[in-house]
């Protein structure tokens, strides 16, 4: 069994800006995720058969979605901002559609169809406990920064991953690159 998930991946030219934003987190009791790792998730599969890839990229290769501009701006935290677990990074476009149209594509194979309504965006960090005053500098931190804007890309593939766990993090593996259009 092999643990996946299907992303859309954040344009490299990115990664500078995303780091400079954990940075001013970094003081903070957070574990932040590896900029060359911040994905938008559209889909987690959790484990499957490693028979089942093909399957799978077949699947996903039928998607209809167009290509499609996106804008990646905001930060949001989970549950909210007050009692944050997730730190995250916000994106803008068609990602509803393109999400629709993976579940519709996946759930002839067996994959249930997300419980949540599916809201786009990058995980920067995953909160651990903060104490009073972290949160204070927490929340007057992701304040200013709430509405930055990192820049546009142009989504015109997602990719079927494969997530290893390990205590150093997680390491991702593409498996396979379904084109838009």
């Amino acid at each position: 069994m092999i643990r996946t998930f299907i992303a859309v991946e954040f344009d490299p030219a990115f990664r500078e800006q995303i780091a400079e934003i954990q940075t001013r987190f970094a003081d903070l009791n957070l574990k932040l995720v590896d900029p060359e790792q911040i994905h938008i998730t559209l889909k987690f599969l959790g484990d499957v058969e490693e028979a089942s890839v093909p399957e799978l990229s077949a699947a996903l290769d039928s998607l209809t979605c167009e290509p499609f501009e996106a804008r990646v701006e905001g930060l949001g935290a989970f549950p909210n901002p007050g009692n944050p677990r997730v730190l995250w990074l916000g994106s803008v476009g068609n990602f509803k559609i393109l999400h629709t149209q993976v579940e519709k594509v996946l759930e002839p194979l067996g994959f249930e169809k997300d419980r949540r309504e599916f809201a786009p965006h990058a995980t920067l960090a995953r909160v651990k406990v903060l104490k009073m005053a972290q949160k204070k500098v927490f929340l007057n931190t992701f304040h200013e920064l709430k509405d930055v804007k990192i820049g546009s890309m142009k989504v015109d593939r997602i990719e079927l991953k494969k997530s290893t766990l390990t205590p150093e993090g997680p390491i991702y593996e593409t498996l396979h690159t379904a084109y838009l259009g």
